[in-house]
């Protein structure tokens, strides 16, 4: 099985607001995906952080 790396994002409801934190504006517009991409770039360190706490929780359920 190969590692993730990210959360999937389905297991449960999205904790995204409506309005988008990038330009402030709704995220349901057509032209939000370049924004989307900015929001991705910014989050990458609490996905490593939140992926190393999952992998480190994983291990330690390992040896018990």
């Amino acid at each position: 099985m190969s590692e993730r790396i990210r959360p999937p994002m389905a297991s449960h409801s999205l904790d995204l607001h409506a309005i988008c934190d990038v330009c402030g504006k709704g995220r349901s517009t057509r032209r939000h995906s370049s924004r989307s991409r900015i929001r991705q770039q910014r989050q990458s360190s609490k996905w490593a952080t939140y992926m190393a706490n999952v992998a480190a929780k994983r291990a330690l359920r390992g040896r018990a």
